[in-house]
Protein backbone atom coordinates (compact mmCIF):
# COMPACT_ATOMS: atom_id res chain seq x y z
CA UNK A 1 0.00 0.00 0.00
CA UNK A 2 1.59 3.73 -0.53
CA UNK A 3 1.48 6.29 1.56
CA UNK A 4 -1.40 8.45 -0.39
CA UNK A 5 -3.30 5.18 -0.16
CA UNK A 6 -2.76 4.56 3.07
CA UNK A 7 -3.62 7.87 4.22
CA UNK A 8 -6.99 7.90 2.39
CA UNK A 9 -7.67 4.69 4.30
CA UNK A 10 -6.25 5.67 7.85
CA UNK A 11 -8.78 8.95 6.99
CA UNK A 12 -11.84 6.82 5.94
CA UNK A 13 -11.56 4.35 9.01
CA UNK A 14 -11.23 7.44 11.10
CA UNK A 15 -14.37 9.14 9.57
CA UNK A 16 -16.09 5.70 10.32
CA UNK A 17 -15.21 5.49 13.67
CA UNK A 18 -16.52 8.94 14.45
CA UNK A 19 -19.43 8.52 12.74
CA UNK A 20 -20.51 5.78 15.01
CA UNK A 21 -19.34 7.92 17.76
CA UNK A 22 -21.43 10.49 17.09
CA UNK A 23 -23.80 8.17 15.98
CA UNK A 24 -24.26 5.49 18.80
CA UNK A 25 -26.20 3.20 16.51
CA UNK A 26 -28.35 0.99 18.53
CA UNK A 27 -27.07 -1.75 17.34
CA UNK A 28 -23.55 -1.24 18.63
CA UNK A 29 -25.32 -1.01 22.22
CA UNK A 30 -26.69 -4.26 21.80
CA UNK A 31 -23.48 -5.71 20.77
CA UNK A 32 -22.15 -4.31 24.18
CA UNK A 33 -24.87 -5.21 26.42
CA UNK A 34 -24.69 -9.45 24.72
CA UNK A 35 -21.10 -8.65 25.42
CA UNK A 36 -21.89 -7.70 29.18
CA UNK A 37 -25.20 -7.90 30.04
CA UNK A 38 -24.54 -7.23 33.32
CA UNK A 39 -23.81 -3.31 32.28
CA UNK A 40 -27.13 -1.50 31.43
CA UNK A 41 -26.95 0.77 28.40
CA UNK A 42 -30.48 1.18 28.23
CA UNK A 43 -34.06 -0.66 28.81
CA UNK A 44 -35.86 -2.31 26.00
CA UNK A 45 -39.50 -1.12 26.44
CA UNK A 46 -42.03 0.47 24.58
CA UNK A 47 -43.55 2.62 26.60
CA UNK A 48 -41.97 5.92 26.75
CA UNK A 49 -40.21 5.86 29.83
CA UNK A 50 -36.54 7.77 29.77
CA UNK A 51 -33.89 7.56 32.75
CA UNK A 52 -31.80 11.01 33.52
CA UNK A 53 -28.23 10.57 35.01
CA UNK A 54 -26.18 13.25 36.38
CA UNK A 55 -22.33 12.51 36.76
CA UNK A 56 -19.81 14.08 39.33
CA UNK A 57 -21.79 16.30 41.81
CA UNK A 58 -22.44 17.65 43.97
CA UNK A 59 -21.64 21.29 43.33
CA UNK A 60 -23.08 23.64 46.42
CA UNK A 61 -23.86 25.85 43.47
CA UNK A 62 -24.98 23.78 40.07
CA UNK A 63 -26.12 20.79 41.91
CA UNK A 64 -28.77 23.40 42.83
CA UNK A 65 -29.58 25.24 39.82
CA UNK A 66 -30.15 21.34 38.21
CA UNK A 67 -32.26 20.36 41.14
CA UNK A 68 -34.51 23.58 41.10
CA UNK A 69 -35.39 22.72 36.85
CA UNK A 70 -35.78 19.10 37.89
CA UNK A 71 -38.88 19.94 40.49
CA UNK A 72 -40.41 22.66 38.05
CA UNK A 73 -40.66 19.95 35.58
CA UNK A 74 -41.27 17.31 37.89
CA UNK A 75 -38.73 14.91 37.03
CA UNK A 76 -37.07 12.82 39.18
CA UNK A 77 -33.44 11.80 38.08
CA UNK A 78 -30.21 9.61 39.40
CA UNK A 79 -27.01 11.25 40.72
CA UNK A 80 -24.04 9.33 40.24
CA UNK A 81 -21.81 11.02 43.13
CA UNK A 82 -17.92 11.44 43.38
CA UNK A 83 -17.55 11.10 47.14
CA UNK A 84 -14.83 13.49 48.16
CA UNK A 85 -17.22 16.23 46.66
CA UNK A 86 -19.90 14.96 49.82
CA UNK A 87 -17.96 17.13 52.61
CA UNK A 88 -19.20 20.17 52.99
CA UNK A 89 -22.27 19.46 50.20
CA UNK A 90 -24.34 16.92 52.94
CA UNK A 91 -26.90 19.38 52.70
CA UNK A 92 -27.17 19.32 49.06
CA UNK A 93 -27.24 15.56 48.83
CA UNK A 94 -29.75 15.40 51.60
CA UNK A 95 -31.65 17.61 48.87
CA UNK A 96 -31.28 14.97 46.39
CA UNK A 97 -32.85 12.54 48.36
CA UNK A 98 -35.57 14.16 49.85
CA UNK A 99 -37.13 15.32 46.53
CA UNK A 100 -36.78 11.54 45.67
CA UNK A 101 -34.11 11.51 43.43
CA UNK A 102 -31.72 8.49 43.09
CA UNK A 103 -28.24 8.16 44.01
CA UNK A 104 -25.20 6.17 42.52
CA UNK A 105 -21.96 5.49 43.06
CA UNK A 106 -19.13 7.27 41.18
CA UNK A 107 -16.64 6.55 43.60
CA UNK A 108 -14.74 9.12 45.58
CA UNK A 109 -11.99 10.65 43.00
CA UNK A 110 -12.76 11.76 39.29
CA UNK A 111 -10.49 9.50 37.43
CA UNK A 112 -11.00 6.33 34.75
CA UNK A 113 -11.72 3.46 37.11
CA UNK A 114 -10.25 0.81 35.16
CA UNK A 115 -6.99 2.07 36.22
CA UNK A 116 -7.30 0.79 39.03
CA UNK A 117 -6.27 -3.00 40.08
CA UNK A 118 -8.82 -4.69 41.44
CA UNK A 119 -7.93 -4.62 44.72
CA UNK A 120 -7.36 -1.22 44.50
CA UNK A 121 -10.92 -0.74 42.84
CA UNK A 122 -13.09 -2.55 45.48
CA UNK A 123 -11.32 -0.30 47.74
CA UNK A 124 -12.46 3.43 46.27
CA UNK A 125 -16.00 1.48 45.64
CA UNK A 126 -16.42 0.37 49.47
CA UNK A 127 -14.64 4.00 50.24
CA UNK A 128 -17.27 5.83 48.29
CA UNK A 129 -20.06 3.36 49.38
CA UNK A 130 -19.72 3.59 53.26
CA UNK A 131 -20.21 7.60 52.61
CA UNK A 132 -22.52 7.47 50.17
CA UNK A 133 -24.82 5.56 51.78
CA UNK A 134 -25.36 7.77 54.78
CA UNK A 135 -27.96 9.33 52.81
CA UNK A 136 -29.64 6.11 51.62
CA UNK A 137 -29.67 2.84 49.39
CA UNK A 138 -27.01 2.65 46.67
CA UNK A 139 -27.04 -0.27 44.25
CA UNK A 140 -26.21 1.83 41.04
CA UNK A 141 -21.98 2.30 39.88
CA UNK A 142 -20.83 4.18 36.91
CA UNK A 143 -16.82 3.82 36.18
CA UNK A 144 -15.10 6.77 35.55
CA UNK A 145 -14.37 7.41 31.90
CA UNK A 146 -16.85 4.70 31.28
CA UNK A 147 -14.33 2.15 30.76
CA UNK A 148 -14.81 -1.73 32.77
CA UNK A 149 -13.36 -4.76 32.80
CA UNK A 150 -14.47 -8.65 34.07
CA UNK A 151 -12.98 -8.22 37.15
CA UNK A 152 -14.63 -4.61 38.10
CA UNK A 153 -17.84 -6.68 36.93
CA UNK A 154 -17.29 -9.63 39.40
CA UNK A 155 -16.03 -6.83 42.17
CA UNK A 156 -19.84 -5.05 41.75
CA UNK A 157 -21.54 -8.08 41.92
CA UNK A 158 -19.93 -9.15 45.37
CA UNK A 159 -21.20 -6.15 46.55
CA UNK A 160 -24.66 -6.21 45.42
CA UNK A 161 -24.17 -3.80 42.61
CA UNK A 162 -25.29 -3.07 39.32
CA UNK A 163 -23.05 -1.31 36.42
CA UNK A 164 -24.77 1.60 34.20
CA UNK A 165 -23.37 3.16 31.63
CA UNK A 166 -26.08 5.09 28.95
CA UNK A 167 -27.30 5.44 25.42
CA UNK A 168 -27.27 9.08 24.96
CA UNK A 169 -24.53 10.68 25.89
CA UNK A 170 -24.52 14.11 23.83
CA UNK A 171 -20.22 15.10 24.60
CA UNK A 172 -21.01 17.49 27.07
CA UNK A 173 -17.64 17.28 28.74
CA UNK A 174 -16.00 17.68 25.15
CA UNK A 175 -18.51 19.77 23.34
CA UNK A 176 -19.21 22.54 25.75
CA UNK A 177 -22.67 23.70 24.23
CA UNK A 178 -26.19 23.43 25.97
CA UNK A 179 -27.54 24.27 22.02
CA UNK A 180 -25.73 21.31 20.70
CA UNK A 181 -26.58 18.67 23.56
CA UNK A 182 -29.93 19.34 23.61
CA UNK A 183 -30.45 18.86 20.26
CA UNK A 184 -28.75 15.62 20.07
CA UNK A 185 -30.51 14.47 23.06
CA UNK A 186 -33.74 15.28 21.54
CA UNK A 187 -32.41 13.45 17.97
CA UNK A 188 -30.95 10.22 19.57
CA UNK A 189 -33.62 9.42 22.14
CA UNK A 190 -35.82 6.79 22.55
CA UNK A 191 -37.94 4.91 24.77
CA UNK A 192 -35.88 3.47 27.94
CA UNK A 193 -32.82 5.74 27.04
CA UNK A 194 -30.61 6.59 29.75
CA UNK A 195 -29.10 9.88 29.14
CA UNK A 196 -25.74 11.14 30.72
CA UNK A 197 -24.79 14.55 31.77
CA UNK A 198 -22.48 15.83 34.03
CA UNK A 199 -22.72 18.22 37.13
CA UNK A 200 -19.70 20.52 38.50
CA UNK A 201 -18.58 23.67 37.68
CA UNK A 202 -19.35 25.12 34.40
CA UNK A 203 -20.13 21.38 33.53
CA UNK A 204 -23.15 22.05 36.10
CA UNK A 205 -24.30 25.02 34.43
CA UNK A 206 -24.67 23.51 30.95
CA UNK A 207 -26.60 20.25 31.88
CA UNK A 208 -29.02 22.86 33.83
CA UNK A 209 -29.43 25.01 30.73
CA UNK A 210 -29.46 21.76 28.68
CA UNK A 211 -32.32 20.25 31.32
CA UNK A 212 -34.22 23.67 30.53
CA UNK A 213 -34.35 23.17 27.24
CA UNK A 214 -34.95 19.23 27.22
CA UNK A 215 -37.20 18.51 29.68
CA UNK A 216 -40.21 20.40 28.36
CA UNK A 217 -40.04 18.93 24.47
CA UNK A 218 -39.56 15.73 26.39
CA UNK A 219 -42.88 15.98 27.90
CA UNK A 220 -44.67 17.71 24.83
CA UNK A 221 -43.53 14.77 22.91
CA UNK A 222 -45.38 12.37 25.87
CA UNK A 223 -42.32 10.91 27.40
CA UNK A 224 -42.22 10.07 31.10
CA UNK A 225 -38.90 9.95 33.63
CA UNK A 226 -38.04 7.71 35.86
CA UNK A 227 -35.05 7.10 37.91
CA UNK A 228 -32.45 3.70 36.90
CA UNK A 229 -34.10 1.68 39.32
CA UNK A 230 -37.73 2.66 38.00
CA UNK A 231 -36.66 2.09 34.60
CA UNK A 232 -35.02 -1.33 35.15
CA UNK A 233 -37.97 -3.24 35.70
CA UNK A 234 -40.18 -2.26 33.11
CA UNK A 235 -37.69 -4.77 30.84
CA UNK A 236 -40.21 -6.15 28.17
Amino acid sequence: MTKKRALVFGGLLLFILLSITLYQPEWLFKVLEKQSPKVIYSVNIQKPIVAISIDDGPDPRTTSLILDILKQHEVRATFFLISSNVPGNESVVRRIVEEQHELGNHLTVDKPSISYSPAEFEDELLKAHTQLSEFGMIRWFRPGSGWYNTAMLSILEENNYRAALASVYPFDVIIPSPFFASRYILWRIRPGSIVLLHDLGSRGERTAKTLARVLPELKRRGFGFATLSELVPLEE
